[in-house]
């Protein structure tokens, strides 16, 4: 292969620091001079009366408070980096930006989808909607709830845009979900080359037609997709930071859709698709049968109990009575702290319980053995409120009153009971020190949702 063209396989679509480009600085001096590459600086510089503003041409960071100013040894001035986006590679003032520009890649129109399964009428009706907001290139939010096969509701739309040749990106702000998309999209389409990019990542193929990415990954694309999806496209941190936003309308081409998956819409989120995209909603799972409806329990002094390594009775009693069924179970905790003080107590009623959160190890590992029922149930934070699928499991919070569990968080949590066939239904307790506001919305929505009238 030419090395131009391996150039062009790596840079088509991305926004790279041309100092970590790994190719002969000759081949990409020949690629500037013949303008495949247009060159820009990291951090742009504007001089105003409050002195000088910075803005990061890779994440678009514009916070000043994100910016270090420093003595260069490189440029022996005055400069500064982002730190926004620092784990990708330090992006400064006199560090260079390169862009592929010239001519686009072509991908294959041959695409195959192997999945087999039948959509419901409801998901069908969803599905169609969604393929004509793509073929309009007009944004659309597919508001779905819980288990309702939202990702092979998306397999339609992408095998018409495979098969048209385009490019696409289906985006998640956490690592959890594109692990668990990953085999299920590389299934439904045998044929393509699908590549998985998030921290850590080992990438394998750089002209990959379908590309799934956390949204932190999408910095560095540039233009890059016909369609993108976001999954999940209420979850933290996508939600708080407008760079990831931006991030994502960055990384696709001027007038390409940007689709939106979640089953907890946020109100930002509902108003900007009626005001310029189209929604679909869909209120039954896949296999028809209502929501988990949470149950309130109040477990006074429950972090009391912990720090005296006592197991609050009625959590013992849900716990234990999970064991004795060989029911899988989620217990959420507001608190990492809290539920570390926890998990020896109930590695007493079985050793292999064990607990996991966002900075752990060995989570993907965890998470596993309980799939493959190897543990009998995990401790956790926020982390597994979405993205995980375990037949028959059981979920309880703890500490249901804290305000890290709103009401998204809540329905979402309450999402992993009775996702799989014949595990349709299944126990959902909120442990609380009081009901609160959000506790009751979530209960609200649950039932709304359960008594909206679907398609036959």
């Amino acid at each position: 292969m030419a090395a131009n063209e391996e150039i062009r396989q790596f840079l088509a679509g991305r926004i790279w620091l041309r100092q970590l480009l790994p190719f002969p600085q000759e081949a990409i001096d020949e690629a500037i001079q013949q303008r495949s590459i247009q060159q820009i600086k990291g951090v742009k510089v504007k001089t105003t009366w409050h002195g000088k503003h910075y803005t990061c041409n890779r994440c678009l960071n514009e916070n000043q408070m994100r910016f270090t100013v420093f003595q260069c040894a490189q440029c022996e001035a005055p400069c500064a980096y982002c730190r926004h986006c620092l784990n990708m590679g330090r992006v400064s003032c006199c560090s260079e930006l390169v862009i592929w520009t010239g001519e686009a890649p072509l991908f294959p129109t041959e695409h195959r989808m192997n999945w087999q399964g039948n959509l419901t009428p409801a998901q069908q009706k969803a599905t169609g909607e969604l393929l004509e907001s793509t073929k309009q290139s007009v944004s659309h939010l597919l508001y779905a709830v819980c288990g309702s096969g939202k990702t092979e509701m998306l397999f339609q739309p992408i095998h018409y845009l495979l098969k048209e040749g385009k490019r696409v990106c289906l985006a998640a702000p956490r690592v959890d979900v594109i692990l668990e998309l990953l085999p299920r999209l590389q299934a439904a389409f045998p044929d393509t080359i699908v590549e998985a990019l998030y921290g850590g990542a080992e990438v394998e193929r750089f002209d990959a037609q379908l590309i799934l990415a956390t949204t932190h990954q999408l910095y560095r694309f540039h233009e890059a997709f016909d369609a993108v999806f976001v999954d999940e496209a209420d979850a933290f941190p996508y939600t708080a930071e407008e760079t990831l936003q931006q991030a994502v309308r960055k990384a696709a081409k001027p007038n390409s859709p940007i689709h939106f998956v979640t089953a907890t819409p946020s109100a930002q989120l509902l108003a900007m698709n009626k005001k310029q995209g189209n929604i679909s909603l869909l209120a039954r799972r896949y296999h028809g049968q209502p929501l988990p409806v949470p149950r309130h329990e109040a477990l006074w002094n429950y972090d009391k109990q912990l720090k005296k390594k006592r197991i609050p009775k009625k959590l013992l009693d849900w716990t234990q009575n999970c064991l004795n069924n060989g029911q899988p179970f989620l217990i959420f905790f507001h608190q990492i702290e809290l539920m570390e003080l926890a998990e020896p107590l109930f590695q007493q009623l079985d050793g292999k319980i064990c607990a996991v959160h966002a900075e752990h190890a060995d989570r993907k590992e965890r998470v596993q053995l309980l799939r493959k029922k190897e543990i009998p149930g995990l401790l956790t934070t926020t982390i597994l409120e979405r993205g995980i699928t375990i037949p028959n499991v059981q979920v309880a919070v703890v500490g249901a009153e804290q305000t890290i569990f709103n009401k998204g968080a809540l329905i979402q949590i309450g999402g992993r009971v009775g996702r799989s066939v014949p595990h349709t239904s299944g126990d959902f307790v909120l442990f609380h020190q009081g009901v609160t506001s959000a506790m009751d919305e979530a209960k609200r929505e649950i039932c709304k949702l359960n008594k909206t009238e679907v398609p036959l």
